[in-house]
């Protein structure tokens, strides 16, 4: 039986994600993550600044996998009793029906290792990349609250 694979995540993407994590802007912002098969490595994909769940689910294929790591904005804040501020961090596992076993494989072994190395709480996933929206996001999200 074929072993599972887990890729690596690349250098220049743990720097940028751990500056995702601590942006200043408000704003909702999406990295979307793939594995690049040849290296065996998680790597960038495409950023995108403003993006509504709705337009995020525009960018992901509809048959193959995809990682985004979506920082939900002001319109999503979470003020805490001492009066913090947060805004949500989601990881987000695409993995449509439908897209090859071996890529699903490859991208499910890696989830934990990329989501361990990002130190990423709120992990949710999707088999059809129309299930992302607004709405879909803020079920997901009163769970932490």
């Amino acid at each position: 039986s074929e072993s599972l694979v887990v890729c690596d995540v690349a250098e220049d993407l743990v720097e940028k994600l751990r500056k995702f994590r601590f942006r200043k802007e408000t704003n909702n912002a999406a990295i979307i993550m793939k594995i690049d098969k040849d290296k065996q490595l998680v790597v960038l994909d495409e950023e995108h600044e403003g993006i509504s769940p709705d337009e995020l689910k525009d960018e992901l294929p509809e048959r193959q996998p995809r990682y985004p790591f979506y920082v939900a904005g002001i319109c999503y804040k979470y003020q805490h009793d001492d009066g913090r501020v947060s805004y949500p961090l989601c990881f987000i596992f695409s993995s449509p029906v439908g897209c090859k076993p071996e890529q699903q494989m490859m991208y499910a072994g890696s989830k934990n290792k990329l989501v361990q190395t990002a130190e990423l709480t709120k992990v949710f996933e999707i088999r059809n990349t129309e299930d992302l929206t607004e709405e879909w996001l803020r079920e997901k999200l009163g769970f932490f609250h």
